[in-house]
């Protein structure tokens, strides 16, 4: 094993890693010119770059590249059963849109808006649209932007609209089992899926419901003016037009929540799912046995697309296997580099330094969630500002016998729901270019993304929720933590 890296050194990765983020992003083209654009616009290649970069200063410092190469494949050993429920999802997402059981969410969900409550009806269909797809983007590029017409008739401001709307969408993305950050997080801190979202209730819960009260008082002046509600029946009668909507297509959802509710592991259950689903689509939807391997590998496709409004085209054509690619891609590149950096101690050493002035399972939480916030400031990524921060403070979490949804419900308190309130971040980008309004109007009016890191630092400095591990559970995190350093140190030797 090689020597301890000094931490100039940990920095000069991080600024490598930041330099080669920002100009990939075309963050560095926008301050410094031209002469430093670059149109990629991904994180993927500045991860790998970043990893080579990490892997030089180590072997300087007398790491071995089998050692190195250990932690990389331990890194991404961590993070498997994240990728496998990842596919299972893209499977779900698939069945179920072919199937009519998200279309049918949104249908029903629609009819949920009324003149007197316009944004916190907005707010509660951007969360059930989200629940049902998984993706806060999604979200807004679709129901949003009908939401934003339908405020304009209103003359409610748009970026009280826009608020509304992020709060809802960041709210389902947060909480559904289909979403990639949902899953991330979790494989990160070592917690189980389903696990991560029972504890996520606790913090989003408060969340949610305060800002649903500050919605409903700042919808109040107008409780007696009429909506223009055209956009939103014309999505209506698209779904109507293209799917048979039936209340028993909601039967495969709340099977899904019964899941969650009995503990059972996420796999088999998601399974469950698309089994269901795929029956349900033969059922109501009269999708044929042929057209299913298609359908669960590639997503779902209008069968004349130009038929369909372009709105319902966003909505719904996605899916399949294939579409969580990116995102798994996303995954090895950064656990590549994370692997590394926990190898070398580098991660360690950083988080050594943080953790001085966490002197107690708050001032732990409070670290995390700044880390976390603070990625998405640098990197601006919500994917690096849970992957990263996960790897730093997993052995501290473990260390104070602290259960692992303890840490990946702190990465989604902070690393999700912060991420569009940054402008420059990917996610504030989307918001503010699907919706229409700056990032900097409708910040004020994101009540449940400016609440819930607050919330979860409150419950770390109060205790509440913060569950610990039993005697059993710490023992076998010890012993996979050794297992891990057995291997390492096996490479190491070889």
């Amino acid at each position: 094993m090689g020597k301890k890296i000094p931490m100039w050194q940990c920095l000069v990765t991080m600024l490598f890693t930041l330099l080669a983020l920002c100009y990939s992003l075309g963050i560095l083209g926008k301050i410094l010119g031209p002469a430093f654009e670059c149109g990629y616009g991904e994180v993927h290649i500045p991860l790998i770059c970043s990893a080579i970069f990490a892997a030089i200063i180590s072997i300087i410092n007398g790491y071995k590249w089998s050692f190195l190469e250990a932690g990389i494949l331990a890194s991404i050993n961590r993070s498997m059963q994240a990728m496998l429920i990842l596919l299972t999802v893209g499977l779900l997402i698939g069945s179920w849109i072919a199937a009519g059981v998200v279309p049918a969410m949104i249908y029903y969900g629609l009819k949920i808006l009324s003149p007197g409550i316009f944004l916190f009806a907005s707010c509660i269909l951007c969360a059930i649209v989200s629940l049902a797809t998984g993706s806060s983007w999604t979200t807004a590029g679709t129901i949003g932007i009908a939401l934003i017409g339908v405020g304009h008739g209103l003359c409610i401001a748009p970026a009280m609209t826009a608020g509304a709307i992020v709060s809802g969408a960041y709210f389902g993305d947060k909480m559904s089992p289909l979403s990639d950050t949902t899953n991330l997080a979790p494989a990160m801190a070592g917690a189980t899926l389903f696990d991560h979202i029972r504890h996520m209730v606790w913090t989003v819960t408060p969340s949610i419901l305060i800002s649903l009260v500050l919605y409903g008082i700042l919808g109040m002046g107008h409780a007696n003016e009429n909506i223009d509600m055209s956009t939103v029946s014309a999505l209506q009668e698209g779904i109507q037009a293209n799917f048979n909507i039936n209340p028993a297509l909601l039967i495969p959802p709340l099977v899904v929540i019964v899941i969650v509710a009995l503990k059972l592991p996420a796999l088999p259950g998601l399974m469950g799912g698309i089994i269901l689903g795929c029956l349900m689509g033969s059922i109501f939807q009269g999708v044929s046995l042929a057209d299913w391997p298609g359908i669960l590998h590639y997503g779902f496709v209008f069968g004349n697309p130009d038929a369909v409004m372009p709105e319902l085209v966003d909505l719904l054509e996605s899916g399949g296997m294939s579409s969580m690619l990116w995102t798994i891609n996303l995954i090895i590149c950064a656990m590549c580099f994370g692997g590394i950096m926990d190898a070398s101690g580098m991660l360690a050493t950083l988080a050594e330094a943080l953790l001085k002035i966490a002197k107690n399972t708050g001032s732990l939480v409070t670290v995390t969630i700044f880390s976390c916030i603070f990625m998405n400031v640098i990197a601006g990524d919500q994917y690096l500002a849970i992957v990263l921060p996960g790897r730093m403070y997993k052995e501290a979490f473990e260390d104070r016998k602290l259960a692992p949804r303890n840490l990946s419900r702190a990465l989604e308190d902070s690393g999700t729901v912060t991420s569009c309130l940054i402008p420059w971040n990917t996610c504030g980008a989307t918001m503010s270019t699907f919706l229409g309004v700056p990032t900097g109007e409708y910040f004020k009016y994101a009540f449940l993304n400016m609440l819930n890191p607050l919330i979860s630092i409150f419950y770390g400095f109060t205790g509440i929720s913060m569950l610990k591990m039993t005697d059993e559970e710490y023992a076998k995190v010890m012993e996979e933590r050794e297992a891990e350093k057995a291997v390492a140190l096996k490479a190491l030797e070889a």
